[in-house]
């Protein structure tokens, strides 16, 4: 490996908490100046409960970096210029970058996406991973252009995908460190000029929201395993989506079914005979008359 650039300005763009203070912390190790970390300001008008790991505020936040809530992306540009950053890093950002400010940064703008791209694409990769079955989950750091997940591709890497995960709180652990590792390999062909990899068309796929289609479990028609991947699979789309799901019928009434083993747990969650092979439902919730059926 060529030796690694130190000293570059970097912007941090992340939703994250958690996944911002991974990159932070592992840039600074790097020998990198985060100038700043940028998100996208929670919407006033919806009423949204606070994200799983917490809100971030300036006691939550790393300390030593600019937090920057951008109220628009036409915002982006004008904000980067300001900050003059080498490079700009993306992780689980909501909005498009426009173009204008994708040319600001020195050496580029990079997004990490979890698949292995061209497949996946889109806005819920992991969900589409488990519900095609997929033996792994991808992890692809690639130069960002003006389209979704399409640019050229600096490093890949994947992890395996356990049976026993149900929640991204079990998932990101492993991703997060994975998505790390690859970064001495991307600043290397950053500081080289090397443009990366051109995505091909094979074997391109789109992780776009689910619909109604793959709303219902079927317990006579679907293998134990299509349904925990089906309900995992839901579970990573964050409830995200004009859908909610997925609903099936359990002793008699119709709930939306949240969390699932292949083996029994030990603990008396009740055990559904399917297709093939028996599923045990750890959660569920009441269904309510205001989602889809």
């Amino acid at each position: 490996m060529a030796e690694q650039p130190q000293g570059w300005r970097i912007v941090v763009i992340a939703n994250v908490l958690p996944i911002a203070e991974a990159l932070i912390g592992q840039l600074g190790e790097m020998g990198h100046d985060v100038v700043a970390w940028l998100m996208t300001r929670r919407p006033e008008s919806r009423d949204l409960p606070p994200p799983p790991w917490g809100e971030t505020s300036d006691k939550t936040a790393p300390q030593g970096v600019n937090l920057i809530w951008a109220r628009g992306k036409e915002d982006l540009a004008p904000l980067l210029r300001g900050l003059e950053p080498d490079v700009v890093l993306c992780w689980g950002f909501s909005w498009r970058i426009p173009q204008e400010a994708l040319e600001v940064p020195r050496y580029g703008a990079v997004n990490q996406h979890p698949a292995l791209l061209p497949r996946h694409r889109g806005p819920i990769p992991l969900s589409w991973a488990l519900r095609e079955g997929d033996p792994v989950f991808g992890v692809t750091w690639h130069r960002m252009d003006a389209d979704f997940d399409t640019g050229a591709i600096l490093a890949q890497s994947s992890i395996p995908i356990l049976d026993e995960e149900t929640t991204m709180f079990e998932t990101g652990p492993r991703i997060v460190p994975a998505g790390l590792a690859l970064l001495p390999q991307v600043f290397e062909r950053l500081a080289a000029g090397d443009p990366g990899d051109p995505q091909g068309t094979e074997g391109a796929s789109w992780g776009g929201m689910f619909g109604e289609d793959y709303a219902t479990i079927d317990w006579s028609a679907q293998t134990a395993r299509e349904i925990h991947n089906q309900v995992r699979a839901w579970t990573y789309t964050f409830g995200m989506g004009p859908v909610q799901g997925p609903f099936a019928e359990l002793d008699g009434k119709r709930v939306k079914v949240t969390r699932t083993l292949l083996t029994d747990p030990g603990d008396g969650s009740p055990a559904v005979d399917t297709a093939e092979g028996k599923i045990w439902i750890l959660e569920s919730e009441p269904f309510e008359t205001d989602s889809p059926a």
